[in-house]
């Protein structure tokens, strides 16, 4: 089937800046799909990657594609391509599909039971105490997100640990992010600190992404999530056992993420790359399904963080229209 591509650029602030131990995002940048068949159907797909570079990469992918191809092209080459690319392109063919196979309804989920995360340019204790009275009076998701080890702190994080759980309600449940930034001797601190903590969900990606044997280490004494050793290492996908943080958006062709979660062997939890409204509607299918499944977890959808307005809408040709 003859297909033609075509991409329009976006770009938006976040509503405040994302500090992490790897870098500060203040806004993204990406390319938006329309994929149009030869009987005039349209596919949507966003390519939303984090880094510049890696946008750079899939802008000279497409353009080595072309700006007409065929289906079955891209259906061979989509495995090797940068996961965005191939989560842009995956998108828009499983658009097309279902508009000939009626295979595709896309579930929206309520951004309500998304885990919250907490600011990480300012205190997290003002940030916690505003949404466990939040979360008591509009029934929202009781499960908070804390990225720690992060270039601006300038206050002891272990002090900040002890606090926030002198006043963390005994419902909620607690997830810390060093992104990576943790040394092996820091883990284990945290490690011994928290082994024993009940709200304690996971310790998501405490060491660099390369270091394998001590993240499998450390998930024998407490919740492990992996994030950025999934993205470098897929392999992983298969044998890591604790939960793992997927971010459809930079990981690959979607289809292939829902027939993961659909089989249910694995504690999947699908989380945002900040998206448009194309391609959050499938980022919440996806954690939708994964709800629905026998290790449903909060997804991280990061409410609040994305601005407002028609490039987040739930309709592609609203948000391609105002890219």
């Amino acid at each position: 089937m003859k297909l033609i591509i075509n991409t329009k650029p976006f770009s938006f602030q976040l509503k405040r800046k994302l500090v992490t131990s790897k870098g500060i995002i203040h806004k993204k940048t990406g390319l938006l799909l329309q994929i149009v068949d030869s009987d005039g159907n349209y596919g949507w797909g966003e390519v939303s990657p984090i880094e510049a570079n890696a946008l750079k990469k899939c802008i000279e992918i497409l353009d080595t594609i072309g700006k007409t191809t065929t289906k079955d092209l891209i259906e061979k080459y989509i495995f090797e391509l940068p996961g965005p690319l191939a989560f842009g392109l995956g998108s828009s063919l499983a658009d097309l599909d279902s508009r000939t196979n009626n295979k595709l309804d896309l579930k929206m989920l309520d951004i309500k039971e998304s885990s919250y995360l907490l600011p990480t340019d300012i205190d997290p204790l003002e940030s916690i105490i505003e949404y466990i009275d939040l979360s008591k009076k509009e029934k929202n998701s009781r499960t908070i997100k804390w990225k720690v080890s992060n270039q601006e702190n300038n206050f002891k994080e272990e002090k900040i640990l002890q606090k926030i759980l002198n006043i963390l309600p005994a419902s909620f449940k607690l997830r810390i992010d060093p992104n990576g930034g943790w040394s092996r001797e820091k883990a284990e601190e945290w490690s011994q600190e928290l082994k024993k903590e009940p709200r304690l969900e996971w310790i998501e990606q405490p060491l660099p992404a390369k270091d394998i044997e001590g993240l499998f280490s450390l998930a024998n004494q407490v919740p492990i999530a992996l994030d950025e050793s999934l993205v470098e290492f897929p392999f992983l996908h298969k044998v890591w056992k604790s939960w793992q943080i997927r971010r459809p958006a930079l990981e690959g062709d979607p289809r292939l993420l829902l027939q993961e979660i659909n089989k249910g062997e694995n504690r999947i939890v699908i989380s945002t790359a900040f998206e448009t409204g194309i391609g959050s509607r499938w980022i919440n299918h996806l954690a939708a399904m994964q709800l629905k499944g026998r290790h449903a977890c909060s997804p991280g959808l990061a409410p609040g963080w994305c601005p407002n307005g028609p490039l987040f809408n739930n309709k592609p040709k609203s948000v391609w229209e105002a890219a």
